[in-house]
């Protein structure tokens, strides 16, 4: 037998109110230990680029980034298959190897554009998805929900890696700075 006190008292003043949204986590981006396991893989991969070349230095902050990720998410894992990919054209073209490119050709629609506010409206937001798959790193065909949560983990890994830059663009010109003022004192 059910008794009827033993249900949790119901107030008519909350209604059918959501429960309230889970707390943000941070995001693991912005702890330390991740800045420091990435700026010493930074490191690690500048010095193996021997400086210079602005792609190299690119490849290798974007390799480091997506070696800290340690391949969990779609962008880190298109990094680090588009470095395997660098070194398979390398070696193609170093034996005389072909590399094609595939050329897409011009969407000729003769559709009329009679579209009702709405589904124009549609079509911007597909088309700004489309953009951000492509600036997203292996994310070109994902769904819109898949898309958001990568591109979210990605923008905060490249906050991260800009922080961790200028943090050792400034360590280099500090220390450029003393070994100038050390020269002019001798």
């Amino acid at each position: 037998m059910i008794s009827s006190s033993s249900s949790p008292p119901s107030s008519s003043s909350s209604g059918n109110k959501p429960p309230p949204p889970p707390p943000q986590q941070a995001s693991k981006w912005r702890s330390g230990t991740q800045h420091k396991i990435y700026g010493r893989r930074l490191l690690d991969a500048l010095r193996a680029t021997g400086g210079g070349q602005p792609r190299a230095v690119k490849a290798a902050a974007d390799s480091a980034l997506a070696l800290t990720a340690r391949g969990q998410t779609r962008w880190s894992r298109a990094i680090l298959l588009a470095g395997a990919a660098c070194s398979r054209r390398r070696v193609l073209v170093k034996a005389g190897g072909k590399i094609r490119r595939r050329h897409r050709r011009p969407n000729k629609s003769s559709k009329a554009a009679s579209f009702s506010q709405e589904e124009e409206g549609r079509g911007k937001v597909q088309e700004r998805l489309r953009v951000l798959g492509r600036l997203v790193p292996g994310c070109r065909k994902l769904p819109a929900p898949d898309l958001l949560e990568e591109a979210v983990d990605y923008v905060a890994a490249l906050q991260m890696q800009v922080s961790t830059m200028r943090a050792l663009a400034d360590a280099l010109a500090a220390a450029q700075l003393s070994d100038d003022a050390g020269a002019a004192e001798r």
